[in-house]
């Protein structure tokens, strides 16, 4: 298999066998990409595979160590992402970072607004450009608000608008779609859509393969580092992009044993906060896995923080095991034995600048103590239990939690919660942002430790794998629990149904 497929037109953007390094540590070890104007591009393949490490080195934020790099056929190397800039390359990251103050006009002019007469910023000018870009991206923006508070989907629209008005040819989306509502994903393929038909080059990142085969016209496929292989989307298969991805087969990404399920451990009753949620009712027991549907914005995570005491509530009552727990109370709601696995793994689930042993002992280091002193031998084999047991690739315990893969962050996470021995596990989108085989992999565990007689309260966007894990599925709608279904009764339309409309009863 070569490394770059051949094609009769001119590649707008090449990079063969390119090589990445970082001490020991090799990140690309043949990375190849070619993408055609006029088109969209898949890359797909495991955290890991060194899909980021190829996009900065695109992005100008790495230099390649060896290989080459080509844009328009013209050799490049880019010492900083001005160049990249300059050079028509434009990222749109899943999380973008606009400047909160400035007005939206103002964030796509940032750096470069137009001059008018004395020297003065036409601000007049500036405006007519933005309403125009947004007219035909066919995009509705205030261009006067300021950028706070957007969403999430209205912050890339902003950064694929800066990206227009320079006239960047080559257009990266790194995870676009993890924090977006359907409604929201619909718009930004439309608009992917409408600037692949002018003639650009668009790159799209997705560990999410129905988006992959609803918006791409080729995939490239990336393993441990290195190029796997090129195809058009109508020439491949899910099951075959897997198989490349992980090089083998994976059976089973929804592992589910059966558990016996016991006593009540967590029992919610009547839990309400004015304007975020209310009445929520529910029961999660031993050896059962509950999910927790819902669209993105009808409450899940506020009611998660709220079991755990992260925030408050205005009414109702928190038990386990038959025992009151308190009210804002995290400490004290983890004494007890509950464990609360966040949303954002990032912000809220590791410290990224220490090491994978502190990050993975945080919630025992009490227990760690002797005569009020943690040593780091102490520390490394409380830490090498857990990292053995999870799998966590890393070359040490002394690794920096920021470098690792998005699947390994998470199973940093989920380490540091098992070690308290939790009764009550409650898991908030396990597997946002992860590859297929790392999927796998935290669903197994999951099935294990319900086996084990855990109760899992399991929070997740992703229908099939709330249909492939729960014993039993709560759906919320606007801050209540509008249905419950038993795995048996529990489908992708019912689910959706009861997740879209006010049914106001439980199934």
């Amino acid at each position: 298999m070569t490394d770059t497929p051949p094609s009769a037109a001119p590649p707008m953007l090449e990079l063969s066998r390119v090589v990445k390094s970082f001490g020991a540590v090799i990140a690309l070890r043949s990375g190849s990409l070619r993408l055609e104007a006029g088109s969209i591009h898949a890359l797909v393949g495991e955290n890991g595979a060194g899909k980021s490490t190829l996009v900065k080195i695109v992005a100008g934020l790495y230099r390649r160590d060896a290989g080459d790099f080509r844009l328009n056929g013209e050799e490049v190397d880019f010492t900083s992402t001005a160049q990249s800039k300059a050079a028509g390359i434009a990222v749109i990251y899943q999380e973008p970072t606009l400047f909160p103050d400035l007005s939206v006009t103002e964030n796509v002019f940032m750096g470069r607004q137009p001059v008018g007469r004395f020297g003065r910023i036409d601000r007049k000018a500036m405006r007519r450009e933005v309403e125009a870009l947004f007219q035909r991206l066919a995009v509705r923006i205030d261009p006067d608000r300021p950028a706070e508070g957007l969403s999430i989907a209205d912050q890339q629209v902003i950064e694929i608008a800066k990206a227009v008005s320079l006239d960047a040819r080559v257009l990266i989306m790194d995870e676009p779609t993890a924090a977006l509502s359907g409604v929201e994903v619909d718009r930004l393929f439309a608009i992917a859509r409408s600037l692949r038909d002018e003639g650009r080059a668009l790159l799209f990142i997705s560990h999410r393969f129905d988006e992959v085969f609803d918006l791409c016209d080729t995939v490239t496929v990336m393993r441990d580092g290195a190029y796997i292989s090129t195809t058009p989307i109508d020439e491949t298969t899910p099951d075959e992009l897997v198989r490349q991805m992980v090089g083998r087969d994976v059976t089973e990404l929804f592992p589910k044993q059966e558990a016996v399920i016991g006593d009540p451990l967590l029992e919610v009753e009547g839990l309400s906060s004015a304007g975020v949620f209310h009445d929520i009712s529910f029961t999660v027991r031993s050896g059962e896995i509950v999910g927790l549907a819902g669209l993105v914005g009808a409450g899940r995570s506020e009611v998660a923080r709220a079991v755990f005491g992260v925030d408050g509530y205005d009414a109702g009552s928190v038990r386990l095991a038959g025992a009151s727990v308190a009210k804002r109370d995290p400490a004290g709601a983890m004494r007890q034995g509950i464990a609360l696995v966040p949303e954002d793994r990032r912000k809220q689930g590791l410290v990224l600048e220490s090491s994978v042993a502190r990050n993975l002992t945080l919630a025992i280091r009490t227990q760690l103590a002797k005569a009020g002193i943690i040593t780091s031998g102490f520390e490394n084999r409380a830490a090498k239990v857990w990292a053995s047991r999870l799998e966590v690739k890393t070359t040490a315990m002394s690794t920096v939690a920021a470098t690792l893969s998005g699947g390994n962050q998470q199973k940093v996470v989920l380490g540091k919660w098992l070690a308290t021995e939790p009764q009550v596990l409650i898991i908030d989108e396990p597997t946002r942002g992860i590859d297929v085989g790392t999927k796998a992999e935290v669903h197994r565990l999951l099935s294990e430790l319900a086996g084990r007689g855990m109760g899992i309260l399991m929070i997740s966007s992703e229908l099939p794998e709330v249909l492939g894990m729960a014993d039993r599925v709560l759906v919320m709608r606007e801050g209540r629990i509008t249905a419950e279904f038993e795995r048996a009764d529990a489908t992708s339309e019912n689910v959706m149904f009861a997740a879209t409309h006010a049914t106001g009863a439980h199934s």
